[in-house]
């Protein structure tokens, strides 16, 4: 299994000195991926919402810094909540990416759950199913075809050309979000790969995995070769207990972290990536950030690969 890291996007540690610095750290520890996520806005009432969704870089902004200080570490996001863009613009935006990159980005694609960023974006909540499969096949176009050329319920693109092409090819790896049955399936039958969400029960993870990867086998793909990326929500140093006392996975010593990691990989998880983006004492914008950066500082040196 491979392991990434949460690039500083959120709170406290989100500052342009952490973000080069620990793209650079990543990269020497042997951690094979470094990954941001989204968040446009969030309601006018603080407490709405987790802390760490108040304060966020954006990502592809964010990994176009990482990328410019780093060579080998692959840059990944999840997710861009499609709605909020256009197949055109995205496809321009990540083809550039991986130009400059050399090659090592990931995209990862999302529905949206947040009402006021729909209301705000102009975007609509409906179908949003229906939308993710075209939003895939017109980036693809975009980056295979020399004309490309899309006529859809949703997206159109007349007849017309959008260069540099990516280096990878045929196109940039697309990672699929999502956790109802039908999103799940539509990741193992279009996409290479499933994004886990912060809030996913690890402990029945397997389902969720069975589910995809049943789907990708009856659409006549290789089950084995869809991704299974999950972001790892790390809580180092406590124990946090849920329904009646079970301890959450990824939480307590590094030692039980490094267990659950291990155990992950037995549940037929390809890539894991720890984000403290989600921990109270990092990612929250009210954290002091010298106190933030040096727990992150702590629990990269502490889990990476290669200690």
């Amino acid at each position: 299994m491979r392991i990434g890291f949460g690039a500083p996007v959120s709170g406290a540690w989100a500052t342009p000195r952490n973000v080069g610095h620990f793209a650079e750290r990543a990269e020497d520890l042997g951690y094979d991926s470094l990954w941001a996520f989204h968040r446009l806005l969030t309601p006018a009432d603080r407490e709405a919402l987790a802390p760490v969704y108040r304060s966020v870089l954006d990502p592809l902004v964010t990994l176009a810094y990482a990328a410019a200080r780093t060579s080998r570490i692959r840059l990944g996001v999840s997710l861009i909540n499609f709605p909020f863009v256009t197949p055109v613009y995205l496809a321009k935006e990540v083809a550039s990416l991986d130009v400059l990159s050399n090659g090592r980005f990931d995209l990862g694609l999302g529905a949206g759950w947040q009402h006021e960023e729909f209301v705000a974006s102009g975007a609509s909540e409906e179908r949003r199913g229906a939308r993710a499969e075209e939003f895939v096949a017109a980036l693809r176009t975009l980056w295979e075809d020399e004309v490309s050329e899309f006529d859809g319920e949703f997206y159109t693109i007349p007849p017309s050309r959008q260069a540099p092409k990516p280096v990878q090819k045929p196109h940039p790896p697309v990672l699929l979000g999502g956790v109802a049955e039908a999103a799940l399936k539509r990741a193992g039958r279009i996409a290479e790969g499933w994004l886990s969400r912060s809030a996913t029960d690890l402990s029945r993870i397997h389902e969720q995995i069975a589910t995809v990867r049943q789907a990708a086998e009856e659409a006549g793909r290789d089950p084995d070769a869809v991704r299974v990326v999950v972001r790892g929500v790390v809580r180092a140093g406590e124990e946090v207990t849920y329904d009646a006392g079970k301890r959450l996975r990824l939480s307590g010593s590094y030692d039980q972290i490094r267990e659950d990691t291990a155990w992950l990989a037995e549940q037929g998880v390809t890539e894991l990536f720890y984000d403290l983006n989600w921990d109270p004492l990092v990612g929250n914008p009210d954290a002091e950030p010298k106190a933030a950066t040096a727990r992150a500082e702590e629990i990269v040196e502490a889990l990476s690969p290669d200690a």
